[in-house]
Formats: structure tokens, C-alpha cells, sequence
């Protein structure tokens, strides 16, 4: 590349990250490997850091707290609701579950169907919750965690989606996040 317009090699790495996340199949994976160190010093100009997960093959960058706890807010902050919240703390559970079971783990990835994800969704709801509507828009609530890049569809069939666990989710929803979100569903109910 033209190094005289501050173009550099890297580059296109750097904005596949600041645009989210980067996994093993990305064109510019091996960019983000080769020049970690200079994609890092790059971004923590701007409050960022460089996550490499190459075991488990993706890359993302996130902010920096700052002593008082605060960022300087390049990276946006969605509300995801609180329905695809539920969906996305089971999402999380399974993946920690599989995981955790070493005679399942033939495989590194997860495979669930959206069926699957209803059954274990109603599973984990409480008693008194109101389950009806949410059973009815639970579709709506599972393609919001796969547009978040949480799931990644493998294959659709009449009925069934096949989705893929992205392992991104475990980095992003905490053991610690798991439990809160628990406690306050308890409380919530």
C-alpha cells in the first residue's frame, strides 16, 4: 500500500473492528494477528483496546474505562430489551454448559435450533412470568440476538433454523452478568 497518504497495510483491519467483530473466516484476520501491536497502538489513541480470542477465533475491539469508571463513547451503546436479554443470557448458559461437559465437547463450536432455543427459553422462565406473548414473539427476539452477531444461522429448513453459538457472547455477557441477570428476573417476577 501508499504509505505516503498514511494508508497502512493494517488498515482495513482497523475499520472491519471498529465496524465490529472480526472472526477467523474474515478476509483481514490475519492482519489483526500479524499487526496487533500496531492496530493497538493505533486505537488506544482513541480510548480503544484490541481483544484477540485465537483460540476461539475472533477479534474485537472495546473501551477503555478511564479512572472514574467512564469512556470516552466512540462505541455505541444499544438497548437490546429485555426479552432478547432472556434470549441472550440462555444462549449464554448453553454455550457454558457445553463448555463445561467434556463428553460433549467433540466439537468447539455450539449448534442449537431455533426449536431448542424456545424449549430451554421456557425452561428458564419463571413461573409467574407472562409467557404467552413472549412464546408468541420469541421468533423476533432470536433473529434480534443473530442481527447482534450473537448466532449465526447454519442452515434454514421448512420449521428449523440451525444457528451457531458465536463464542463472542461469552466476552460479552459475563458469568458475573449471568447471575445479576438471574437475581433481577427473580425480583422482577
Amino acid at each position: 500500500m501508499n504509505e505516503n497518504n498514511n494508508i497502512k497495510t493494517y488498515s482495513k483491519a482497523i475499520v472491519r473492528l471498529l465496524k465490529g467483530t472480526v472472526g477467523r473466516s474474515n478476509p483481514v484476520w490475519a492482519d489483526v494477528i500479524t499487526y496487533q501491536d500496531e492496530i493497538q497502538d493505533y486505537i488506544s489513541i482513541v480510548g480503544l483496546e484490541l481483544i484477540i480470542k485465537k483460540d476461539e477465533g475472533f477479534a474485537f475491539v472495546k473501551q477503555v474505562e478511564q479512572e472514574d469508571g467512564m469512556t470516552l463513547n466512540l462505541v455505541s451503546r444499544r438497548q437490546i430489551g429485555f426479552e432478547t436479554s432472556i434470549v441472550l443470557v440462555v444462549l449464554r448458559q448453553i454455550l457454558e454448559e457445553f463448555d463445561s461437559n467434556p463428553t460433549e465437547t467433540q466439537s468447539f463450536e455450539k449448534f442449537i435450533t431455533n426449536t431448542e432455543i424456545k424449549e430451554e427459553v421456557e425452561l428458564f422462565l419463571p413461573e409467574k412470568y407472562n409467557k404467552v406473548k413472549f412464546i408468541k414473539e420469541l421468533d423476533s427476539y432470536i433473529n434480534n440476538a443473530e442481527k447482534l452477531g450473537f448466532l449465526k444461522e447454519i442452515k434454514k429448513m421448512e420449521n428449523e433454523t440451525r444457528y451457531q453459538i458465536h463464542r463472542i457472547i461469552k466476552e460479552k455477557i459475563t458469568l458475573n452478568d449471568l447471575q445479576e441477570f438471574k437475581n433481577k428476573l427473580q425480583e422482577y417476577v
